[in-house]
């Protein structure tokens, strides 16, 4: 009898246990989607107006979310998932990397070109006299939440309240490292307008940016702001700042024109067919900024090698491209610097020119063989 007792005590007791154990991953749940649902950082989600709205203007948006064209994996088993380890460098830098400050056009006009790049996919075009920045992060750390994330590699050359007033902000896609609630929140006093593919206004209105001044494109779809063109353009890659909203925002590649010049950014992709549709479409290229890195053997149809990413600027008809998506955080198992290493052999191999600017290093179109020192060489 006794033994029965000890028993029956041990199970109420285990019992017990268990279900305090599980009432606790209940209460962590529910914390955790609460967060996730009330901290604004997460963005918005579309109505089911906008989904139904979507579905007219995109043909790759169908079962309440956003697809590739032909056959994509997110991820892969790799042979050989070290591959992308090919420098002797860390995937880190040692130190802090260098910047200098940047030298923009304070009044730039019509027939101006050029280029600031502040690390990764950042990078202020001046262009039909205007100021362009693509995919604006300026915080420290690529991360929902502050304490948490890649850190940024360097100090940054200028804060988003430095800059200059910015005509025309484009978000090639929702994720981290191209769209931070931080810094939109401090650059939007500054900013004319917004132009983003079909979803990623939901983000932007939560955070309080005036619907009025956001422009939402589809593949293939443009809008003409004072004579320059900007045409939403096809890529390879997938969106989602949460769990639950997977591909419920497109992704995007651009091109920008005006009379004299033509411009194409990548946004984040993997290689494929989109480029020589691209070309087809509109022809040769003057400069192109091609996403190069975070690549890896395991997620190959998100990231190019930075070889394909010359592949695909020649595709273009491109007169000289710059490889971005590097050298602030890491994001992938590769060395740091391999990214534009990699992209400037192989366009050294081909006879393209491969334009580097220093982080901050503004590069003007007019001289660009003045921006083609190989800096990370000098950094361990």
């Amino acid at each position: 009898m006794k033994e029965f007792l000890k028993t029956h005590r041990g199970a109420k007791i285990a019992l017990c246990i268990l279900l305090a154990l599980l009432i606790f991953i209940v209460v962590i749940v529910l914390i955790a989607l609460l967060f996730i649902n009330f901290y604004p950082s997460f963005g918005g989600n579309a109505s089911r107006a906008k989904k139904e709205e979507y579905a007219l203007r995109a043909q790759n948006y169908y079962d309440g979310a956003f697809h590739n064209v032909g056959e994509f994996s997110l991820m892969t088993e790799a042979d050989d998932p070290f591959k992308d380890r090919s420098s002797g460098k860390g995937t880190i830098p040692s130190g802090k990397l260098p910047t200098v400050t940047p030298s923009f056009l304070q009044d730039p006009s019509k027939d101006d070109l050029s280029i600031t790049w502040f690390g990764h996919s950042t990078v202020l075009l001046q262009m039909q006299g205007m100021n362009i920045l693509f995919d604006p992060v300026f915080s420290e750390i690529s991360s929902p939440v502050s304490f948490v994330g890649s850190r940024r590699f360097s100090d940054l050359a200028m804060t988003a309240e430095e800059l200059p007033d910015i005509d025309l902000v484009i978000v090639s896609h929702d994720h981290y490292d191209h769209l931070d609630y931080p810094t939109i929140r401090k650059l939007d006093g500054k900013v004319g307008r917004y132009v983003v593919p079909l979803g990623v206004e939901n983000h932007l209105k939560r955070w309080g940016v005036s619907e009025g001044k956001i422009t939402t494109l589809a593949w293939w779809e443009e809008v003409t702001l004072n004579g320059l063109t900007v045409v939403c353009t096809p890529s390879r890659h997938y969106s989602g700042r949460k769990l639950i909203d997977q591909n419920a925002t497109l992704w995007a590649s651009w091109v920008l024109k005006n009379e004299q010049f033509q411009v194409f950014e990548s946004g984040d992709t993997g290689f494929g067919d989109q480029f020589e549709e691209i070309y087809e479409k509109f022809g040769a290229f003057d400069l192109a900024l091609m996403d190069c890195a975070q690549y890896s053997t395991r997620w190959h149809d998100v990231h190019m090698f930075p070889e394909e990413a010359v592949t695909a600027a020649e595709i273009l008809h491109a007169k000289a491209a710059v490889p971005i998506h590097w050298g602030a955080f890491r994001l992938s198992d590769h060395a740091w610097d391999d990214p534009a290493e990699r992209f400037t052999l192989r366009g050294e191999e081909t006879g393209f020119t491969v334009v580097t600017p220093r982080l901050g290093e503004t590069a003007e179109w007019t001289r660009l063989t003045d921006y083609t020192k190989r800096w990370w060489r000098e950094i361990q």
